[in-house]
């Protein structure tokens, strides 16, 4: 059995369809009910939905085969696994914002809210910029409007809750979007079950551009 871990929500049923496309579906899938788990055991193929954070740490780990995870996830968290195809699904940005009319003062250390710390730091120190980290789970946006923080390290789509705040895109730093990846062992052992999932999902990316 070939085990894959969906994200949960809108962006996991996209990515089932491009695996049912590819001749790996699972019609139990579709039924109604709280079921988590889904086989097919002639297309040797099982499915299961986790949270979205989560479907690194069951690749990682060889709970899952394969999975597929957002960019910001990989680049946050480094999991050991192969990246092995960009489905171009769930596309947004990684962006520094900030009040309206925010300007930067180098000579004082930048207070930065976020809860991608290592992909913020990553992106300071390359510019040599001396920072503070404040480590937020939720309602980032709130923290430049509390004075908490001068900006915000943030997954961008459409910036909508960024203006009804009175913010800003400061700086878009990272594109972001579904990528799926693999366990490393897994990768060597299921090669040929792998690949033929690849070559037909790269084929429909092709497809979309």
């Amino acid at each position: 059995m070939l085990n894959v871990a969906l994200p949960k929500g809108r962006l996991g049923e996209k990515v089932y369809a491009m695996f049912e496309k590819a001749g790996f579906e699972c019609p139990a899938i579709h039924e109604p009910g709280r079921k988590l788990i889904f086989e097919n055991e002639e297309k040797q193929v099982r499915y299961f939905w986790v949270k979205p954070s989560d479907v690194a740490i069951y690749v990682e780990r060889g709970a899952a085969d394969i999975g597929v995870a957002g960019k910001d996830i990989l680049a946050e968290y480094a999991p050991d696994v192969y990246e092995l195809l960009d489905l171009n699904l769930g596309k947004c940005r990684m962006a520094v914002a900030a009040k309206k009319g925010f300007r930067d003062n180098p000579e004082k250390t930048l207070r930065v809210a976020t809860k991608f710390t290592n992909i913020a730091k990553a992106h300071y120190a390359a510019q040599g910029r001396d920072i503070d980290i404040i480590h937020l789970n939720g309602s980032i946006e709130i923290a430049p409007i509390l004075d908490l923080s001068d900006v915000i390290v943030d997954i961008v789509e459409t910036g909508s809750t960024l203006k009804e705040n009175n913010l800003e895109v400061y700086e878009s730093f990272m594109p972001i979007s579904a990528r799926l990846i693999a366990n490393k062992p897994s990768f060597k052992f299921k090669n040929a079950l792998m690949q033929e999932i690849l070559g037909s999902l790269s084929a429909q990316v092709e497809a979309e551009k």
